[in-house]
This record gives C-alpha cells, sequence and structure tokens, in this order.
C-alpha cells in the first residue's frame, strides 16, 4: 500500500467548511478543471452508503469511478473508498480540524495500483505527481470558493432557476451556487427528474408550465446553441439566432404573466456585441458593432423586453473568452499548442478578452447576490491581451514553442466564416461596471490562469 497526505487551511469555521462539503455540487467543484469528467450520480449526502459516480477518458476508453462513503462523523471526519474504479485499492480520509480560528483540511489516501510492486515501478511516480496536481487544485477551488461564499454570508439563500445548467458555465455556476447553500433547479428538455431538482421545457415548441417557475428569486438564462461548434451555414445561423432569441422571449414572457415573480432575470450573451473594433477600448457603454455575431447579440438583449416595467431587474452578461481546458475556445487551442504549432493567427495583434472560469462564475454570483445590480456587464479580465501575446504565454506555460504562424486562409478553409470571425476579429474589452460594482478579480493576470486551469504549476 502507498500513502499520499495533502493539508490545506482555510480561515472559514469548521461546520461550514464541512457543510461544503456535503453538497453536490462541492464534487464538480473539486473536480481538476482539466479533467474531462461526467458525473453519472451525485447522493445528496455523505453518509454511510451514499455514493457518487463518475466516467472519465483513459486512453481511448471511458472509466467509470464509483466511490462509496464508509464513514461520517460531521463536522469532524468522513471516508470513501473506491468501489470500482482504475486502482487496485483506494481510500480516502478527510479529516477537519479548527485551531485558532483556521480549519485544517487534512486529505490522506491509501492506494494500491494494479500488479502492485511492478505497478509501482512503472507508473508510480507518475500517479503521485498526478495526484499532487489534483490536490493542489483542489485546494484552490476549495479556498477560493469558501472565501466568495463568506463574503456573502450574511446575506439568505435564494431559490434559483437555471436554464443552460448543462454547458460549460451553466455546469460549474449551478455546482457553486449549490455548495453556497442556494437552491438551485434546472430547466432541462428531456423528462424531469424531481429528485434533481428538473423542471421541464421546450423553448423550440414554445412549452413551459408558468406555475413551475414561480417562486424563484433569480432565473439565469445561458442556453443557447454553440456559436464555435459548427461551420456557419446558413440554416446553422437561423438555429443559433433561434435558441437564444425564442428561448428568452419565453421565460421573458412566462415571467411577466406569473404572481410570483422573480427579482433578477439574468441573461447571458458575449462580447460579440461590439464586432471587429481593432485596437479601440471598449466599455459596456460603447456602440453595438457590425456583422452577424453583434446582430445575434443585439436581439438576444432585445429578447427580454416583455419583463420590462413588471419590476423584474435585467442583468445581461457580455462575456468574453471564457479558460477551461475542457471545453470552448482554450480545449480547442490545446492540441495546436501541444503540437508546438499554436502561434499567431495572422499577424496576431488581434485582442483577445479573456476570463477565467472561476472569475466567470464568481462575478456572476457576485451580481445576484448584490441588490443594485443591474443592465449590462461586461465579464472579461481587466487585461485583454493580443492574440500574439496569448499564445506566448500558452506556449510558454506548456514549455512548447509557439511562433509558427497560422494564416486566416488556412483557417477559413478549415472552419468556413464561423473559424474567421472567432480568431481574427479585435474586441478590447474592458469590465467597467464590474469593477464598478465591487468585485475584485481572482485572475488578473492571463500566465497565472492559464496555470491554474491546466494544473501546470511548478509544485
Amino acid at each position: 500500500m502507498r500513502q499520499f497526505k495533502w493539508q490545506t487551511e482555510t480561515t472559514c469555521p469548521k461546520d461550514v467548511t464541512f457543510a461544503w462539503f456535503e453538497h453536490r455540487g462541492s464534487f464538480r467543484r473539486l473536480m481538476p478543471p482539466w479533467e474531462v469528467a461526467e458525473e453519472i450520480k451525485a447522493d445528496n449526502t455523505l453518509e454511510v452508503g451514499s455514493q457518487r459516480v463518475f466516467r472519465f477518458p483513459m486512453g481511448p476508453i471511458k472509466m467509470t469511478w464509483v466511490a462509496e462513503h464508509t464513514s461520517y462523523d460531521p463536522p469532524h471526519h468522513f471516508t470513501d473508498k473506491m468501489v470500482k474504479g482504475p486502482f487496485r485499492y483506494w481510500c480516502h480520509n478527510h479529516t477537519l480540524t479548527e485551531a485558532n480560528g483556521v480549519t485544517t483540511v487534512t486529505d490522506e489516501v491509501t492506494y494500491q495500483v494494479p500488479f502492485r510492486s511492478l505497478g509501482h515501478l512503472i507508473a508510480g511516480r507518475s500517479i503521485r505527481k498526478r495526484l499532487a496536481r489534483m490536490f493542489h487544485a483542489r485546494e484552490l477551488r476549495l479556498r477560493r470558493d469558501l472565501k466568495r461564499h463568506m463574503e456573502f454570508s450574511d446575506f439568505s439563500r435564494k431559490r434559483i432557476l437555471i436554464a443552460g445548467s448543462s454547458g460549460l458555465i451553466g455546469t460549474q455556476l449551478s455546482a457553486f451556487l449549490d455548495t453556497g447553500g442556494h437552491d438551485v433547479w434546472k430547466l432541462v428538455r428531456r423528462d424531469p427528474l424531481f429528485e434533481n431538482k428538473e423542471i421541464f421545457w421546450n423553448p423550440n415548441q414554445g412549452e413551459i408550465n408558468s406555475s413551475d417557475i414561480e417562486g424563484f428569486d433569480v432565473i439565469i438564462h445561458l442556453g443557447g446553441e454553440g456559436i464555435g461548434d459548427k461551420r456557419w451555414s446558413q440554416k446553422r445561423k437561423q438555429a443559433i439566432l433561434d435558441s437564444r432569441v425564442n428561448s428568452t422571449i419565453l421565460l421573458a414572457k412566462t415571467m411577466s404573466r406569473i404572481d410570483k415573480k422573480p427579482d433578477l432575470f439574468i441573461i447571458a450573451n458575449a462580447i460579440g456585441w461590439y464586432g471587429d473594433r481593432k485596437d479601440e477600448i471598449l466599455d459596456e457603454s460603447s456602440e453595438n458593432g457590425e456583422g452577424f455575431l453583434p446582430e445575434i447579440c443585439k436581439k438576444w438583449e432585445e429578447s427580454s423586453k416583455h419583463v420590462e416595467g413588471t419590476g423584474i431587474r435585467k442583468i445581461h452578461l457580455r462575456t468574453g473568452i471564457v479558460l477551461d481546458a475542457t471545453g470552448g475556445a482554450l480545449a480547442k487551442m490545446l492540441l495546436p499548442a501541444k503540437l508546438g504549432i499554436g502561434g499567431p493567427i495572422g499577424r496576431g495583434k488581434q485582442w483577445m478578452s479573456w476570463i477565467s472560469m472561476d472569475d466567470q462564475i464568481y462575478a456572476i454570483n457576485h451580481l445576484l447576490m448584490m441588490s443594485n445590480t443591474e443592465g449590462v456587464y461586461n465579464l472579461v479580465s481587466p487585461n485583454p491581451i493580443q492574440q500574439k501575446f496569448f499564445a506566448r504565454t500558452l506556449g510558454n506555460v506548456l514549455r512548447r514553442p509557439a511562433f509558427i504562424p497560422t494564416p486566416p486562409l488556412a483557417i477559413r478553409v478549415l472552419y468556413g466564416q464561423m473559424g474567421v470571425s472567432l480568431t481574427t476579429e479585435s474586441q478590447r474589452v474592458l469590465p467597467k461596471r464590474l469593477i464598478e460594482s465591487g468585485y475584485n478579480f481572482e485572475h488578473d493576470d492571463l500566465k497565472i490562469a492559464l496555470q491554474d486551469s491546466l494544473g501546470k504549476w511548478k509544485l
């Protein structure tokens, strides 16, 4: 048997820290941000017999990990053991102690790899390195999440409904809000599971039961066909527009008719609103740009007009490039960057306005919890960067060269108009109103944000 130990300190009280672990969302928040893992099952308790099941890629196959909790002593201790997975044996003890205002979470893992001594000889070092990376990521997430929740510890918890909860941002936002003690429900387009707090809707058919969405404090709409998932045919462009506009109109009209209206309606959007603006510095007061994406973004914001005059506050989120290794723009950049061919696109002078996934989630939480937030907010780092320097920084983090240029013509041949728009248009956007609202960024340095997203620290 081998042993691995990791300690995390936080200024959050022990009972509050333990309660964070007890929420179902903690499972997702503790998953390393570079791991492409699918949650299959997560019981809403840490009590003995409860299970958490997830599936993750291991080479060309998908491996299932089943963990069962075998001891439970709140707020001091809990244990889970691997029932099924890649190890011969795995037992993870979590112990919480508190002294002088500091809570220490001690993770102790006892494990045995397949083929015993031979397995450790072949893979032992790489396993310990992977465990160190994983637990360092867990430490960062735990400390940051607790800190952000404590900022609003005196505020009442909210009942929140999210459309688009299974997307890249929605998955993390749902988990984070759940660990904060909020009552989080999800709008889904399949048969809903009431025990998972799901509500059915079908925006393509205009179907939603108005009584189902009564009594929520906040409704968040993150849904819509992926902008960069496929080439832009006319049919695809129409689907991108319709998926955003029709669903928002349905929600807005339904909210305007119900008796118990939400206090706040948050609608996702993108900095595509501003269009290709070269070196111009843009903030929330800047005018709408020209082209397909600015048109989509403008119509999306206008589609929420049906809640105006109803007493419901509206927030429009204009989000930049969200750094997440498992999806979105960064995931598409990783393979060429790892191969050493992720250099500048064209001359690389186009501006990239980025934001870390954690800042994306924390900023939404900040705007959601504040009572005086309303209107448009740019969700981007205060430090946009030109694409050639972004590529250079990513290469530095991955320890790969990043000087081989990619001609825009190659992008057009491979991805069509979609690829050219998303990689060569320039948007130098600042989060002016978000900063004015009092939000403090977790990541304002691109290199640190990429290291956290990819687990590329020097430990």
